[in-house]
């Protein structure tokens, strides 16, 4: 398992590498440029050359992203040009936000998603079953930004049930039961689309397992339905599931970025797209490398997690 996971974390090295070249390469090929973000529009154009110079902008791209890597392996990640901060301590100070937001959608959509998959293959073709079935497409056909206004239009607006955004009231102290109540209805447009998906997969991976002979001899044996259920036939149902919850984190990080600017949550969503109406190429830069390394985490974490679902799974 060490040297799979080593050969795992080599590889990634060079796609990173890769990831960085061509996110550089769009994010400075986008149409506007931050200088025309920072000067006045009486400014001369001596004043524009000035500035882009010191900013670094007038170097070649391939000597600009050259000076970029050559600081990001001193673990200088720049600094804003929209803000002058360092860009680590941006990062440092939004992620805590983000990953709050994106746990607590995980655990609520697994918690929902896997019970309602189970339940919906074990009663194939009831109502239940086509109930289930449709609620999954409907969580993954809804958009984040249509659901989350319309959460804040019934629950924030009209029954004045949650706060309409941000992580805690403005004059509060705030606390964990105001920072939670700020949470549900992020956390809720955030689950919908994942426990959408996860829905079809545990049913259809369910479904698979369901049939075999070893889970007719466990009901032939006297084993009650429930521990046939949720002991043999999902522990081997878990590695599609897996896969797809390898698959969720990317998801997450996109959908983080719409859901998180409609909810005026302070984490790295919002702070992605400050940094495009502003053109703020370092911070872009670090919020994309930190989404292409939770990425690669998420897959070999996945690995991992086969070999501990299925035994006869080994990495040499």
């Amino acid at each position: 398992m060490f040297q799979y996971m080593v050969r795992r974390i080599l590889i990634a090295i060079p796609v990173l590498f890769g990831v960085t070249i061509f996110s550089f390469l769009i994010v400075n090929l986008a149409p506007g440029n931050p200088v025309d973000m920072q000067v006045n529009p009486y400014a001369t154009e001596a004043d524009i050359q000035t500035k882009k110079e010191a900013l670094g902008l007038n170097d070649p791209i391939h000597i600009q992203y050259v000076h970029w890597l050559v600081n990001l392996a001193k673990g200088d990640f720049g600094y804003s040009f929209s803000t002058y901060e360092p860009v680590l301590t941006m990062i440092v100070d939004r992620i805590g936000p983000t990953l709050l937001l994106m746990g607590a959608a995980l655990v609520l959509a697994y918690v929902i998603a896997i019970p309602i998959g189970i339940l919906s293959a074990t009663k194939q073709y009831s109502w239940m079953d086509y109930f289930t079935t449709s609620f999954s497409f409907i969580g993954i056909s809804i958009p984040n930004f249509f659901l989350g206004l319309g959460l804040i239009y019934i629950f924030a607006i009209t029954f004045q049930i949650f706060p309409t955004g941000g992580m805690n009231t403005l004059g509060n102290e705030g606390g964990l039961m105001d920072t939670l109540a700020h949470l549900i209805m992020p956390a809720i447009v955030l689950a919908t689309g994942i426990a959408g998906n996860m829905v079809r997969y545990v049913r259809s991976s369910m479904l698979e397992i369901l049939g075999q002979d070893y889970l007719r001899t466990a009901r032939s044996k006297g084993l009650k339905e429930f521990f046939v259920v949720n002991k043999h036939a999902l522990k081997n149902a878990l590695i599609p599931i897996i896969t797809v919850i390898g698959v969720d984190i990317p998801m997450l990080i996109g959908g983080a970025v719409v859901t998180e600017q409609i909810f005026q949550w302070p984490g790295l969503g919002q702070l992605t797209i400050q940094s495009i109406g502003s053109r703020d190429y370092p911070t872009l830069m670090a919020i994309n490398l930190m989404a292409a390394i939770a990425v690669l985490l998420s897959n070999l974490i996945a690995d991992m997690l086969y070999s501990v679902a299925d035994p006869r799974i080994k990495y040499n």
